[in-house]
């Protein structure tokens, strides 16, 4: 199925073309807690890996963000780089974290909708250059997603505009999400795009607009809070919820951990906090509008794309610089609008919608030579920027001395107006070419041609100019230049988020229950069948096969087991030592001694902040009434261990009576 991909910064959008038109699939809604389940929320996949503290392996999407006690964000503006990042004890570089994304939403795709998909046409920003474009594709690959095509973001959302309007003319696209500003102006004629301008900033986004009220909720506390990690993370998504709140309503309530105070904040507070980040984000707009020498009453039509831009002091701000209303969201969504671009563009290529799409090569591509004068290494253009795909060019080359028996041909993505090293420019690899014999310069002559292909793989050949004879025939599927990783490298490196254990932390608090976790009373199925009174001691080993089987039957819930500090004095010796290594690998909790109400208090308090089912036989009658929610349906799982198995089912508490 033709399927398009908006890897964004903070959030990502999968589409798909149905035959009728681009449908959003909703990868991840389960996952949603009651405080995000906006509408605009149901079918993006925030960009994001966590670590949690009670499951194997990373967690990504929903589940990342508001289940992971810490999390790693924005791996896409790492790609310019492939920066690494630490999980637990690990170092992960951002290709691999990006392709940990990219998988999970293909498995959702098809494990939780059955909409399973091999290949797409995925967006990128318009000023991204060759390492992070390069490191995209190699994550995609990497996560079993062939390239159709790499389409830029502003010409994806303009093709879902024009798609749905059937209209030509002039377009500006507003790109402001949660990583970068782009602003680009369009022309569309008889179903071709072409790209005027296209400007922006690449650390502006609504990152540093939540960084902004942050500090704003902050300074209305009468003194700064010393936030835990945990309480740091709740904090960061009480900022973004805020922020969204504000984007529709003109005040909100933020609860500050670390304080337990109520913080109200005003539209407008907020507006003037972020007023000169909001003039910056005008900028790329004015210099596009500047370099094509338009004013903004030739602009027919400007979509407002991404998440920050749906702020209303941004539309107002676009508003007044035009001189004109903006295209309104039901038309245009910020949210959609680039994925559903980009699955329209799949399905052109796959001949599934009679329409036209140019896909161009975003950059030139070509060699570096040696100037004879300088004796400076400079960029040699064999494919000229904005050529039409597929793409086939060839030079000829000259060896710069004689007796040459092979040559070094590095392969360039890069700007001629630069210089060979400005940081915008990329060696993608470098190949060898072999001469049958060694050779004088004149004889060594070849013609060295460059196939670039719609899904962005390059085919180089060189040739003997005077004989035809083949020097080199490679097809590039790996892009290894510098600190770039082969997709082989990625794929083994991905193994490592599906090993990470357990931190042992707590989980940042949740708002709902969609996603079934549990916490379990170790000490109640330690006991399972026993009486200490007969002199019967409780069973370690019970206990730990409880929790396999917990893990089996819920394969994706997240598994919390708190001990009464007691326990462990009566286990036989061999199981104190089990005790002992797995409180030390934190499969298991120990209650600090002198917990009021041991356990089944933890147990309990655990349950209340994260929303978890309480894993027990017990009914814990003594906290019903300072802990009401014991009573509400679904709250409890009995665990039972028969012939070998164990089976869980829910239970309804016994109601504590008083007088009885």
């Amino acid at each position: 199925m033709a399927t398009g991909i908006d890897f964004g910064t903070t959030n990502s959008v999968v589409a798909q073309w149905n035959g009728d038109e681009a449908e959003v699939l909703p990868l991840d809604a389960d996952n949603i807690d009651s405080d995000w389940l906006y509408e605009e929320f149901q079918g993006i996949f925030p960009t994001i890996v966590g670590e949690s503290s009670t499951r194997l392996g990373a967690l990504f999407g929903w589940e990342a963000k508001l289940r992971s006690n810490r999390v790693f964000e924005a791996c896409k503006r790492m790609l310019r780089n492939d920066e690494s990042i630490r999980l637990r004890d690990a170092s992960v570089p951002a290709s691999v974290a990006a392709a940990g994304v990219f998988r999970a939403m293909r498995e959702r795709a098809e494990g939780n909708l059955l909409r399973p998909f091999d290949s797409a046409v995925i967006t990128v920003p318009a000023n991204a250059r060759g390492a992070a474009r390069y490191r995209t594709r190699a994550a995609a690959r990497a996560a079993g997603i062939q390239v159709k095509a790499l389409l830029n973001e502003p010409t994806a959302a303009a093709l879902s505009y024009m798609h749905d309007m059937q209209e030509e003319g002039r377009i500006m696209v507003f790109d402001w999400g949660g990583g970068t500003i782009d602003v680009t102006i369009l022309e569309h004629i008889d179903g071709h795009f072409e790209e005027l301008a296209s400007k922006g900033i690449t650390q502006l986004g609504g990152i540093e607009l939540d960084k902004r009220l942050r500090k704003l909720l902050l300074r209305k506390l009468p003194s700064h809070p010393v936030l835990s990690e945990l309480e740091s993370r709740e904090l960061d998504l009480i900022v973004e919820r805020t922020k969204i709140r504000l984007s529709k309503e003109p005040t909100a309530v933020a609860r500050i951990p670390g304080s337990g105070k109520l913080v109200q904040v005003a539209r407008d507070e907020f507006e003037r906090e972020i007023a000169d980040l909001v003039e910056q984000a005008l900028q790329p707009a004015r210099q596009c509008l500047n370099e094509v020498g338009m004013h903004p009453d030739e602009i027919d039509g400007v979509l407002m794309i991404g998440g920050t831009s749906q702020l209303p002091c941004v539309r107002d701000a676009v508003e007044r610089l035009i001189d004109d209303e903006v295209v309104p969201d039901v038309i245009c969504h910020p949210m959609t609008a680039v994925a559903r671009g980009a699955a329209i563009a799949a399905a052109i290529l796959d001949e599934k919608v009679n329409s036209y799409l140019r896909v161009s090569s975003m950059f030139a591509l070509g060699t570096s030579t040696t100037d004879q004068r300088s004796g400076k290494k400079v960029f040699s253009a064999i494919i000229d920027q904005h050529t039409p795909l597929p793409a086939i060019e060839e030079k000829r080359y000259t060896p710069i001395d004689d007796g040459r028996s092979q040559l070094t041909v590095p392969v360039w993505e890069a700007d001629p107006a630069k210089s060979l090293d400005d940081p915008e420019n990329f060696q993608l690899t470098k190949l060898e070419l072999k001469y049958p014999r060694p050779l004088r310069r004149e004889e060594a002559i070849f013609n060295l041609r460059y196939t670039y292909t719609v899904d962005g793989l390059l085919h180089v050949k060189a040739t003997l100019d005077k004989t035809g004879e083949v020097l080199l025939d490679q097809e590039i599927r790996d892009f290894t230049s510098g600190d770039t990783l082969p997709i082989s490298e990625i794929q083994r490196r991905m193994s490592a988020l599906d090993r990470l254990t357990p931190s042992g932390t707590s989980l940042p608090r949740t708002t709902s229950t969609s996603a079934k976790s549990f916490v379990v009373d170790g000490s109640n199925l330690a006991w399972y069948g026993r009486d200490a009174r007969k002199g019967d001691i409780p069973s370690l080993s019970l206990l730990l096969s409880g929790i396999q089987a917990l893990h089996n039957k819920f394969p994706e819930a997240g598994v919390t087991v708190f001990v009464d500090a007691t326990l462990r004095h009566k286990l036989s010796p061999a199981e104190q030592v089990m005790l002992d290594d797995a409180i030390r690998q934190e499969i298991i909790l120990p209650t600090p001694a002198g917990t009021h109400g041991k356990a089944d208090r933890l147990v309990t308090m655990f349950a209340d902040e994260t929303g978890s089912i309480i894993v027990t036989n017990d009914s814990y009658k003594e906290l019903q009434a300072e802990f009401p929610f014991l009573l509400d349906d679904g709250r409890f799982l009995g665990a039972t261990p028969a012939g070998g198995h164990w089976l869980f089912s829910p239970r309804t508490p016994v109601r504590h009576r008083p007088n009885s």
